[in-house]
C-alpha cells in the first residue's frame, strides 16, 4: 500500500475519532500520532494525513453542504460513520488539495472497500462522481501537479475502467 493511501486511512481514523469522541481539531492530530498511530508513516505522508483530517474538520460546513447537495434523501447524520468520513475526506481533497479528482475518487473507493461495505462503495462512488461533475463544470482542474501522487497514477486508469 502506498504511503499516501496509508495517510488517507490515518486521516479517516482521525475523523472517525473526532466524530465518535468529539475530539477538538487542535487535540486530534497530537493524540492520534502519540497514542493511536502505528508509526510507520514517513513525515511527508504524516503531514498529508494531518492536513486532510484537520482541513476536513475546519471546512466541515462547506464539505457537508457539497455532500448534502448530492446525497438525495440522505441526512449526513444518518450515514454510517465510516461512509460520511470517507466522503468528507474526499470532498475536502477535491476542494483544497491539488490531487486529480479522479485519483481522489479512486482512493476513497479503495478505502471504503477496506473499511465499509460493497453497497457503501457504490453509494460513495455515486456521490463523489456527482460532486466531481459539479466541480468540473464550475472549476475544471488544469495542469494538476502529480508530485506526491505518482504512486496513485494507476488509480486514475483503474477508476476510469470502473466508470
Amino acid at each position: 500500500m502506498g504511503s499516501r493511501r496509508k495517510a488517507r486511512e490515518c486521516a479517516l481514523q482521525m475523523l472517525f475519532a473526532a466524530d465518535v469522541a468529539g475530539t477538538r481539531a487542535d487535540e486530534l492530530a497530537r493524540t492520534f500520532w502519540s497514542e493511536l498511530a502505528d508509526g510507520e508513516l514517513d513525515p511527508q505522508a504524516r503531514d498529508f494525513a494531518t492536513r486532510l483530517a484537520i482541513g476536513a474538520l475546519a471546512h466541515q460546513a462547506e464539505v457537508d453542504e457539497r455532500i448534502r447537495s448530492r446525497a438525495e434523501h440522505w441526512r449526513i447524520s444518518r450515514m454510517a460513520l465510516v461512509d460520511r468520513n470517507v466522503l468528507r475526506l474526499a470532498v475536502y481533497e477535491f476542494l483544497h488539495e491539488p490531487t486529480p479528482r479522479t485519483v481522489t475518487i479512486n482512493e476513497a473507493l479503495e478505502i471504503a472497500r477496506r473499511f465499509s461495505t460493497y453497497e457503501a462503495t457504490q453509494f460513495i462512488n455515486g456521490i463523489l462522481d456527482a460532486i466531481k461533475r459539479d466541480l468540473d463544470q464550475s472549476s475544471p482542474q488544469t495542469d494538476v501537479p502529480l508530485n506526491g501522487e505518482l504512486e496513485d497514477e494507476a488509480s486514475v486508469e483503474e477508476h476510469e475502467e470502473e466508470a
